[in-house]
């Protein structure tokens, strides 16, 4: 069974710094981190979940919502099975529950129906 476990969220002042981690493990998918895409994606109240940044399987290219280009950076350690998501210059508009999401073949991809495997999320808010 694939286990794909967020940590780090909280309650931080807007400015400020969250990181947030994903470790994998369960099955055969341990083997297969390396060969697989990761991305990160959030939901608000009542609103849908979206897509923040994904990268590839080495890390080398990633991709943003414009959203929050500029003060998220994604980044992955496929000897740890982890991805991480480095979040700068919160806004209360960045509150959300926040997932990891994995992609098994490496394509990078945006949309939240082509990944295969999901975490339970972390909550993340921001105060003004």
């Amino acid at each position: 069974q694939v286990l794909l476990v967020e940590s780090g969220g909280g309650l931080v002042q807007a400015g400020g710094s969250l990181r947030l981690s994903c470790a994998a493990s369960g099955g055969t998918f341990s083997s297969s981190f390396s060969s697989s895409s990761m991305g990160w994606f959030r939901q608000a109240p009542g609103k849908e979940r979206e897509f923040v940044a994904a990268v590839t399987t080495t890390g080398d290219i990633t991709h943003y919502a414009d959203s929050v280009k500029g003060r998220f950076t994604i980044s992955r350690d496929n000897a740890k099975n982890s991805v991480y998501l480095q979040m700068n210059n919160l806004k209360p508009e960045d509150t959300a529950v926040y997932y990891c999401a994995a992609k098994v073949g490496g394509a990078l991809v945006f949309t939240r129906s082509y990944y295969d495997y999901w975490g339970q999320g972390t909550q993340v808010t921001v105060s003004s």
